[in-house]
């Protein structure tokens, strides 16, 4: 090393140094990736429908953000009801990761506690919780896509299609009576 310059040492070291940090970051890239289940073991994750309603510009849907550590999995839940709500610690979190299934209880401070049973997509970009919005339709679930990009603008809510009028049921029929008999004559 003492043949080598001053200015030699100083540029072999910040080759080291950058050789270093890359291994580092790729090392730190390979534990974040998520497994072939789609959903990382380790991390935090949130997962929102959060949404501007118009025309009154509140924000209208739920986030859920989920953190994955050694010592356990957590989840913090916030809604909406006119204003976004403090984000609820939830119990009871249980995640299987071969299936994608969680789920999770909160308790509100006027409903006591809910129980929140979903799924995430094969990729871990998606969570589809049990559930319905607009009124109770089932067949609408409540889909929360994977934020990524925190400094981006809500988009607008998406109304609630108008109610399919319930199907008529056919009116009982009155019993068919016979005609009484006429006595003879």
């Amino acid at each position: 090393m003492k043949n080598i310059p001053r200015s030699g040492r100083l540029a072999l070291a910040a080759v080291l140094l950058c050789a270093a940090a890359g291994t580092a970051l790729a090392a730190a890239k390979t534990r974040t990736k998520a497994p072939a289940g789609g959903l990382p073991r380790y991390g935090v994750m949130v997962y929102s429908d959060l949404c501007i309603q118009q025309p009154s510009g509140e924000i209208g849907g739920q986030r859920v953000s989920l953190h994955r550590f050694a010592e356990g999995d957590s989840v913090f839940y916030e809604f909406t009801a006119g204003a976004l709500s403090w984000p609820l610690v939830a119990s009871e979190v249980n995640i299987d990761a071969g299936s994608g299934a969680i789920d999770f209880s909160v308790a509100g401070a006027d409903d006591g506690e809910r129980k929140f049973i979903g799924r995430f997509s094969k990729d871990g970009r998606t969570l589809t919780l049990d559930g319905a919005y607009c009124g109770g339709d089932a067949s609408m679930p409540m889909r929360l896509a994977r934020v990524t990009d925190f400094g981006a603008r809500l988009k607008n809510c998406k109304p609630c299609p108008r109610p399919q009028p319930a199907p008529e049921e056919p009116a009982e029929e009155a019993p068919q009576t016979a005609p009484a008999e006429m006595p003879a004559a």
